[in-house]
């Protein structure tokens, strides 16, 4: 029996049964306004919260915890945060599902976004998305969902291999998707379609791009606005590229091939300017964008800036990541248009950022969540607590921070701290 057939008869049944008794409880935490509605936080995907009046530093045994979830299943994707709903995914046994929990913690609906990814680094990979009233969530083995976000409904669904002959590599998808303008952006990396766009409403297809030679590879992409042309960019197994979003026609494309298939750092633009890494020694890499949108060219490559999934936060013009391997696994400060070292540190390790208030969050992968306040020289060690030990790469969700709170997501735990300023 086709195993995806059946997921898709569970998932309708799961609804009839549970989604009425879920109705009002649902409807009623409905608060009206997008806080972090996907992964690094909007369209651009800077990481940058727009949180003010937070702590400075915090007491030795951390801040404040409001509450605690082992609710999420296991994996790896981390929370965005809507209407009054925290959204997440994860393995239950054979299963992979994305939850809804109010800001208190309590479940609010739970449906079958697939089958669970069990082969390498077993668990779930993406964060759902939302928009205007829909989450969506792409699964590591192509089946891409749109759940009403209030009631977890199912309003439709698309098999990316049956559709558009995805392929991925040793890991499976593990996109971020973006959606804007009622299109629902992915990276199938199918020969039907290495690239598409979706209706948000229905899942038809609104174009498909096939001219990319590359298959996907795990990037989240970054949507931006580059001398007033609007432009989705990602990287492929071996390239970066860059889409119009109306239409998929390609505007550049730039070889990007890595020492191993690691293309995972979602791209950062800043000023026409637009950085990019890869682990393993592959290293980070400046591009300047051309005025007119139709290449790019490389302003600086440096190996040791080899950041694989850390993410990037780019404030007061200085640059700041964590390498993977090429001299020791390091978290750096450098100069973003020169690429000039500022700082380094080999005390963080391999990290998770996101940043508030000019402040940067970096969550360990086992578990150490620290704060870092920048300096003019770079950056300096604020404060530090512990979560519960777990094996190394745990802890691989980006931290995340809405209405005065920090959520960090590890396995199958979501604790949710209070990092507000006494007033």
């Amino acid at each position: 029996m086709n195993t995806k057939l059946v997921f898709r008869w569970a998932i309708l049944l799961v609804f009839g049964i549970g989604a009425i008794g879920l109705w009002g409880l649902a409807r009623d935490q409905v608060g009206g306004v997008v806080d972090w509605p996907t992964h690094h936080g909007g369209p651009e995907r800077k990481n940058l919260s727009a949180e003010t009046g937070l702590l400075t530093s915090w007491p030795e045994e951390g801040p404040p915890l409001v509450w605690e979830t082992d609710q999420c299943g296991t994996g790896f994707s981390g929370v965005s945060i809507a209407d009054g709903r925290i959204f997440t995914a994860g393995n239950f046994g054979a299963t992979e599902m994305v939850t809804a929990l109010d800001l208190d913690g309590r479940l609010l609906w739970r449906q079958p976004s697939g089958p669970a990814w069990r082969q390498a680094s077993p668990g779930s990979r993406s964060t759902p998305t939302y928009d205007d009233g829909k989450v969506f969530m792409v699964n590591p083995q192509g089946l891409l969902t749109a759940f009403d976000a209030a009631t977890g409904g199912v309003q439709w669904q698309v098999d990316l291999v049956e559709r558009f002959e995805a392929r991925w590599g040793v890991w499976g998808l593990s996109e971020n998707l973006i959606v804007e303008n009622g299109r629902v952006f992915c990276m199938p990396g199918g020969f039907k379609g290495r690239v598409v766009a979706l209706d948000a409403e229905s899942g038809e297809t609104l174009w498909a791009n096939t001219e990319i030679d590359y298959t996907a590879a795990y990037c989240s992409p970054t949507m931006v606005t580059h001398r007033g042309t609007r432009q989705w960019i990602s990287m492929t197994q071996r390239s970066i590229v860059s889409l119009a979003p109306e239409t998929g026609e390609l505007l550049w494309t730039v070889p990007f091939p890595p020492r191993t298939p690691q293309n995972a750092l979602t791209p950062l633009y800043h000023q026409d300017h637009l950085f990019v890494a890869s682990g393993h020694s592959t290293g980070g890499t400046l591009l300047r964008i051309a005025d007119d949108s139709r290449s790019a060219s490389v302003v600086w490559h440096r190996r040791e800036l080899d950041n694989c999934h850390s993410g990037s936060i780019l404030l007061d013009g200085k640059l700041f990541g964590a390498a993977c391997r090429n001299g020791g696994r390091h978290f750096y400060c450098v100069d973003f248009f020169t690429g000039e070292p500022l700082q380094q540190d080999r005390t963080l390790g391999k990290v998770g950022l996101t940043s508030a208030e000019g402040m940067v969050y970096a969550l360990g992968y086992r578990g150490t969540m620290s704060l870092l306040s920048v300096s003019e020289q770079g950056f300096e060690i604020v404060s530090q607590f512990d979560l519960p030990r777990q094996p190394p790469n745990t802890y691989l969700a980006h931290p995340v921070i809405c209405d005065g709170r920090l959520y960090l997501r590890g396995d199958d735990r979501l604790w949710v701290f209070d990092i507000r300023a006494a007033e």
